[in-house]
């Protein structure tokens, strides 16, 4: 019986003290970031610091709130030589564990505990593959090419015609 009662107790106190989507979610996620071809990644939050900053293939872990009933918002931007530079952003929305706080969580885990923690909110897509489209100015993909006059194969040499 005193057994018992000490469980129903804690659990209760659990429940009373704790939101719904704080117990069955979290409030931190992670996220890989991939791109073709391999780039250099910075993962900036929604006040414009970088967080992160690295290589593809790369998990990164981002918060899910940025402040009280605030959620996170983050930019990816992707930049490699020869390629656009190309800016991903991402995105959090409500999760659904959230709403479990009317039926378990009570109005202290909806008003207080997840939007303070964050976990009322989950990341809407837990992967981004990037494809990058090469620069239209690239040197590489043709078009015209300055050469150095000890660059210029002998055959050429014949045709040179000397400005003023």
């Amino acid at each position: 019986m005193k057994k018992t009662f000490l469980l129903a107790l804690l659990a209760s106190t659990t429940l009373l003290f704790s939101g719904c989507a704080s117990i069955f979610s979290k409030s931190n996620y992670p996220i890989s970031i991939n791109s073709n071809p391999a780039s250099s990644i910075s993962v900036t939050n929604s006040k414009g610091m970088e967080i992160y900053k690295g290589q593809t293939p790369a998990t990164v872990n981002l918060k899910a709130g940025d402040g009280f009933f605030k959620r996170a918002t983050y930019q990816v931007k992707f930049s490699a030589p020869g390629y656009d530079e190309k800016i991903v952003p991402v995105m959090f929305k409500v999760d659904g564990w959230y709403w479990g706080n009317i039926l378990i969580g009570g109005v202290i885990g909806m008003l207080i505990v997840d939007p303070a923690t964050g976990a009322m909110y989950k990341l809407e897509n837990d992967f981004i593959n990037e494809t990058l489209t090469r620069t239209v100015a690239d040197t590489d993909a043709g078009g015209l090419k300055v050469y150095g006059i000890e660059e210029i194969p002998e055959s050429w040499k014949a045709h040179l015609v000397q400005l003023k």
